[in-house]
């Protein structure tokens, strides 16, 4: 028995998988104790811990701790000459011309920034050496300031953490009892700002992750669960939970980055290599980019960026995703200007939206998806609850008076907006990147993927959607299917050419025997290990790089690669000579894993089997057309549904249009080709 479980911001999701068979439940997600959701829902699913060989689990608990300010209080020692690199912070702003803009406020207050003596220079050497007389002292002074976790970050210590490490080894002896992280645990790379918030935000979330860690542990180590569980990270892998608690930072994407991972591995099951991999939750949409088969893993990660805020950048390994707060709960209001408005705000679990009965006000998208007739008002959550259709109503017809346009109008144009946020969201992670949406397919899933994909794809010109199987909790399907995994991205400044080549291999060796000892203290062998190797290139003289991958060892298959990459993102090529910044090694640990189990074919392509009834759908505003409705389970491969059709699951609705056919691949995922009726025309 293999089990996941994701912890949204909504619904808490968890797949179970034996012999290749496969099953799912969804439940409210609990906060502020997140566990009891995870809980609840291995008790739904009716798992027996004693069964369990693998669990792995995502949670929102660090980007959570982070944008709610619930960590602990937090103290920064640097370099002397150096406490303020925080408040400096950077002078790029998202928007030059808005005057509202202003610099987001450090983590660590000006008297919690402290220094100490010591100084190295670019290239590690020192040149003062570290001073510890003022230690004691200075631990006194946060002692009586209540502070509970200490962040270390000294200048250049990427290149040399001696200093570090002797600081860190004396605040230990001195204070065992406060959280201690140093940069260099956290990030090997230069960019002394980017670094400092980094460690920052690392030991301002470790208390609350840790406890969080543990209580999870110690709850399902006394229901009877005997594997270590493993925990979600934001580069796309999974570590055991030991190894997690010493670096939270890594964790802060730990839930969504699980069905973007799920997508690539579904996509390689089924021949899909370039792919839109979009997911709806409760609260939010989130979006990668797969190419060639391949996911994009970022190093410059920002949290709470806005129109008025540069936000707060964070230097750890993170999927390449765009994220916007648009989802089934996202909320419909009316602004100061007048005009409708979808989310960012969420009903979340609690109340929910107002068909859920349970106190909300204010329609969601959920809600106008209910009313327009896309989701079945008999079969609302998997049949678990009784919805509030005439609340909604109610809910429309007021917000509509206020705008002077019907109830059913308006739900329409929640949909329309809450569509066209997505769709913005879909250009950030292709056209921004240099990608053409049409060249790819949209695979959709999470609660909410399946009801707007199509819409989506259709506004860009995207030719097929797919919707795989247990969409509705596909980032916990993802977590099964990953390896245990590890980034070690490290600065090294060399020029890209023959005579650096031998240095460059070295290097990465020496990373890799890293790497094999840190996995053995995991209990992983080195015979389980494979390796990635990627550099962080640019021409001389640039500030910023792109990031190649070093498939073949050669030195002019290196470059034009680096040419290629680097005019995809910037639309143009140099003749100028390259220098590497950073090296990137991703370290994978195998983890066993059981296959997906191909589902019944079908001896005919009619889907008349899996029919279960019809209902009227407004796909567009008052032309409600008579749909058929459809079971997913009873669908089986090589059967084909013409447009417009619904197709029904206890965790999502898949809405397929008016003019899309639909087929069904060999494992019950649904392939929507998008107009096909219009092009035959």
């Amino acid at each position: 028995m293999r089990v996941a479980t994701d912890i949204g911001g909504t619904f808490t999701d968890l797949v179970y998988l034996q012999n290749g068979v496969i099953s799912a439940v969804k439940v409210d997600t609990t906060p502020p104790h997140f566990e009891q959701g995870l809980l609840n829902a291995v008790a739904k699913s009716g798992v027996d811990y004693a069964d369990i060989e693998f669990f792995a689990h995502g949670s929102t608990v660090v980007i959570n701790t982070l944008t709610e300010r619930k960590g602990v209080k937090t103290a920064l020692l640097t370099t002397r000459g150096f406490r303020d690199v925080l408040e400096i912070a950077r002078g790029n702003t998202p928007d030059i011309f808005n005057t509202y803009y202003r610099k987001p406020p450090p983590f660590v207050p000006r008297h919690l920034r402290l220094e100490v003596d010591e100084r190295l220079n670019f290239r590690g050497e020192v040149i003062t050496p570290l001073n510890l007389d003022d230690l004691p002292g200075i631990l006194d002074t946060l002692r009586r300031e209540g502070v509970e976790a200490i962040a270390i970050c000294l200048l250049h210590a990427y290149c040399n953490p001696v200093h570090e490490q002797r600081l860190m080894a004396a605040i230990h002896e001195l204070w065992p009892q406060v959280a201690v992280i140093a940069s260099h645990q956290v990030s090997r790379a230069l960019r002394e700002y980017e670094r400092s918030n980094t460690t920052v935000l690392s030991a301002y979330v470790m208390p609350p992750t840790r406890d969080y860690l543990d209580n999870l542990s110690a709850h399902l180590t006394e229901k009877g669960l005997r594997p270590f569980p493993f925990i979600m990270k934001s580069n796309g892998g999974i570590l055991p939970v030991n190894a997690a608690k010493q670096d939270p930072i890594s964790l802060v994407e730990s839930g969504p980055v699980g069905g973007m991972l799920g997508a690539q591995a579904y996509g390689q099951l089924i021949g899909e290599h370039n792919l839109l991999a979009l997911d709806i939750g409760g609260t939010t949409a989130k979006c990668t980019l797969i190419h060639h088969g391949q996911v994009d893993i970022s190093n410059d990660y920002v949290i709470e960026k806005t129109a008025v805020s540069a936000g707060y950048p964070i230097m750890t390994p993170v999927v390449d995703i765009v994220e916007i707060g648009n989802g089934g709960g996202s909320l419909a209001w009316i602004d100061a200007a007048g005009s409708l408005r979808v989310g960012p705000q969420s009903a979340g679990s609690t109340p929910g939206p107002v068909a859920y009965g349970r106190g909300g006000q204010a329609p969601t998208t959920t809600d106008a998806n209910l009313y327009t007739g896309r989701i079945n008002p008999d079969d609302f959550a998997g049949g678990e609850i009784i919805p509030d259709v005439e609340g909604v109503a109610h809910a429309f017809a007021r917000l509509g008076e206020q705008l002077g346009v019907s109830s059913k109008l308006l739900a329409h144009g929640v949909l329309q907006i809450a569509n066209a946020n997505m769709v913005n969201a879909l250009k950030l992670i292709s056209v921004n990147r240099g990608h053409d949406p049409r060249d790819f397919a949209l695979m959709a899933f999470g609660g909410g993927g399946a009801l707007h994909a199509c819409a989506l794809a259709a506004e860009l010109g995207i030719p097929k959607v797919i919707i795989p199987p247990f969409a509705g909790v596909f980032s916990a399907w993802g977590m099964l299917m990953l390896d245990a995994r590890r980034d070690y991205i490290q600065t090294h400044l060399q020029a890209l050419d023959e005579a650096g080549l031998p240095r460059l291999i070295e290097v990465f060796r020496q990373l890799e025997a890293r790497a094999v000892a840190e996995f053995a203290s995991d209990g992983m062998a080195r015979e389980t290990l494979r390796f990635e190797w990627h550099i962080d290139a640019r021409y001389t003289g640039q500030e910023h790089t792109v990031k190649v991958t070093l498939d073949a060892l050669q030195l002019a298959s290196i470059q034009e690669r680096f040419h290629a990459r680097h005019e995809q993102a910037y639309t143009f090529r140099l003749d100028l000579p390259m220098e590497v910044v950073n090296l990137h090694l991703v370290a994978f640990g195998v983890v066993p894993k059981s296959p997906m189990a191909p589902i019944g074919v079908s001896d005919q392509a009619c889907a008349d089997a899996a029919r279960k009834g019809q209902r009227w759908v407004e796909f567009e505003p008052g032309q409600p057309i008579e749909t058929a409705l459809y079971q997913r389970s009873a669908l089986l491969t090589g059967m084909r549904i013409d447009g417009p059709a619904i197709i029904e699951e206890a965790t999502t609705t898949t809405v397929v249009q008016p003019g899309d056919r639909l087929e069904v691949d060999a494992y019950g995922g649904l392939h929507i080709h998008i107009n096909v009726q219009e092009v035959r025309a």
